[in-house]
């Protein structure tokens, strides 16, 4: 036996139960094709936005709740700083289903925030184009995280508490037997008492039963030139997100001095092949981004100034799969955050944690259980 668990895909969900395991003493053996905080992750693009008002589900909430202490446990056991809270405002229309999402979680939860409109609301965030209909939510406990360095942060103290990490090792095969599971990766043989897989967009490629349940997708994430960089500073603008018509606007403030992110993360395009991503952004893809930033943020130059590509796996429902896999014994799945799953990403590490140790956890996942699709 190589060890309890095995982990196979150390990127974001990876790292984070890796460090939950090795914090429990489950002796861990973590299998990566690429680096560890590599860029072919949905991990990425210096940033990541952290919000607790959550418009794709209030039963998201108490898992953000849990997700932001735990942040700051890895913080304070790593000496790094993974998590800015500069607040985060969600605008668009009240009358449409995300805002009325949104604004659900935050009457159920009672969670800090304020609701700004019309000149109020112009004269705060400056930096916002408002259209008549729109109002700006403020989560006050929302703000930006560090992704590269939070998966990096996690992995090097599961390893200082014991985990083994295989660096650009590629798992071939998976196969449960009487003794636990038999792992093939780069062509040599290990055997351990369990799995977690957490291989995002290569899901399908491992699993190839769930190739139709698991969909990778191409996000194309940019940067633009502040006309004045005082502006963007994290103290003067939130995490932000835009809903407006074809566009779903992302970003964050400047985190250089020089750039401010801000992407358009509607309606991503499926890649057959993750292998074969195409890295290379359009024309046409930097003009429409650049319309959307000239039509709602006009301190930005309208001309992309930077662009990289990175892929997450999808799901029909955008509901992730966290728990063990049906007719599979002895392995456990977490995968197909759709977007929106680094913020949660220590929780969830928690919770696989609990399901792969204990056989069940305290917090609420059914609406992740991969048994949803079992029949399909």
């Amino acid at each position: 036996m190589n060890a309890d668990v095995a982990v196979i895909g150390v990127g974001t969900m990876g790292s984070m139960a890796t460090w939950q395991l090795a914090k429990r003493g489950i002796s861990v053996l973590g299998f990566e094709q690429y680096g560890i905080g590599n860029d072919r992750t949905a991990a990425g693009g210096e940033s990541r936005l952290f919000r607790t008002a959550y418009m794709e589900g209030k039963e998201y909430v108490p898992l953000l709740l849990e997700a932001r202490k735990l942040w700051e446990q890895l913080e304070y056991e790593t000496n790094r700083k993974l998590l800015t809270l500069n607040g985060g405002l969600t605008i668009g229309d009240p009358n449409t289903d995300v805002m009325k999402s949104l604004l659900n979680s935050i009457d159920e939860f009672e969670l800090d925030h304020e609701i700004l409109q019309g000149k109020e609301a112009s004269e705060r965030f400056p930096q916002h184009r408002l259209f008549p209909e729109d109002i700006m939510v403020l989560d006050k406990n929302a703000g930006f995280l560090r992704p590269e360095l939070a998966v990096v942060s996690a992995v090097e103290k599961a390893e200082s508490l014991g985990a083994k990490i295989k660096r650009y090792t590629t798992v071939e095969g998976i196969y449960p037997d009487k003794n636990g599971v038999k792992i093939i990766a780069n062509g040599l043989a290990y055997q351990v008492g369990k799995v977690l897989i957490t291989t995002g967009a290569w899901t399908g490629k491992l699993l190839p039963q769930l190739r139709k349940q698991l969909i990778a997708r191409r996000l194309v994430l940019t940067w633009f030139a502040p006309k004045n960089v005082e502006e963007f500073e994290p103290d003067k603008f939130p995490i932000f997100a835009r809903m407006r018509k074809g566009y779903r606007l992302t970003g964050t403030p400047t985190l250089d001095g020089t750039m401010v992110k801000a992407s358009n993360t509607k309606n991503p395009e499926a890649v057959l092949k993750p292998d074969n991503l195409n890295r290379d952004v359009s024309s046409e893809e930097l003009i429409e981004v650049g319309e959307a930033v000239e039509q709602l943020l006009p301190g930005l130059v309208p001309n992309p100034v930077r662009a990289s590509v990175y892929m997450d796996a999808y799901t029909e429902d955008d509901h992730s799969m966290v728990g063990r896999l049906p007719e599979m014994d002895n392995t456990f799945l977490i995968s197909g955050f759709s977007g929106h799953g680094f913020k949660m990403s220590p929780v969830i590490g928690k919770v696989a944690a609990d399901l792969i140790v204990e056989g069940e956890t305290r917090h609420s996942i059914g609406h992740l259980d991969p048994h949803r699709y079992a029949k399909a």
